[in-house]
């Protein structure tokens, strides 16, 4: 449910991908893809995946989860800037950049070397705390004081116990991808709703979650909408 908006743009990506190669099979490159959650299931669709993410632990994790689902992951132990060093030039059709560019020394080092494992035409999938999600929630705990220090940060934190280091905005994603020499595609809000309805409300009505998930398609794109979501979601391709 939390990941649905995401899929959908991943499956169009993924088609638009194998159409323009003819190939069925893609190589695609899990950067800080952690214990497999989108690494495993590409897997079992049949593309060549590899995970690089630089604790040991997750990895162990993504082997046993790959083993239990009868796939093949390749696992990589290193940091979004060392794909350079890991991974050939010009060598994965898709990459994936999910909650990463919060926590890396630096957004654009970590993108530019993205930019370096893609083939031309080949595409990112970012996707990155929002700033102004992050003040929703903070008020809606009733910390007021965080609230406002998230508005007034330009990197988007509350403090110095904000477990995430910086946040994004659309702009600012849409200005490192271009800097970073790529030509931005769909913006979706992910998790605008999801977040904020109780659980209990999903959990114990018949076809709720379904629901949920429609209002959460709609809402992804929805000019006013998207921008308050708890993450947001950026392709961009390699020219």
């Amino acid at each position: 449910m939390r990941t649905a908006v995401v899929w959908d743009a991943l499956r169009s990506v993924l088609a638009e991908r194998t159409a323009a190669t003819g190939r069925e099979a893609l190589d695609i490159v899990d950067a800080g893809g952690g214990t497999g959650g989108f690494a495993v299931p590409l897997a079992a669709r049949g593309h060549t995946v590899t995970v690089v993410d630089p604790s040991p632990d997750s990895l162990a994790a993504l082997e046993r989860r790959a083993k239990e689902k009868g796939v093949g992951v390749s696992a990589l132990q290193g940091d979004v800037a060392d794909l350079g060093e890991l991974l050939h030039r010009d060598s994965a059709d898709l990459v994936l950049c999910h909650s990463v560019l919060e926590y890396v020394e630096d957004p654009i080092s970590a993108l530019t070397a993205v930019a370096g494992v893609l083939r031309r035409g080949g595409a990112v999938s970012v996707l990155a705390a929002n700033p102004v999600a992050s003040a929703i929630h903070r008020a809606l705990v009733g910390h007021f004081d965080e609230a406002r220090a998230v508005l007034d940060d330009p990197e988007g934190s509350w403090g110095d116990r904000d477990p995430t280091p910086r946040r994004f905005t659309a702009e600012t994603l849409v200005e490192l991808l271009t800097t970073t020499g790529f030509a931005v595609g769909a913006i979706h809000g992910v998790r605008v709703f999801a977040d904020l309805v109780p659980s209990r409300l999903v959990d114990g009505e018949p076809g709720a979650a379904d629901a949920l998930v429609a209002l959460e398609q709609a809402a992804s794109t929805h000019p006013v909408l998207r921008d308050i979501a708890t993450q947001l979601h950026v392709l961009g391709h390699r020219a």
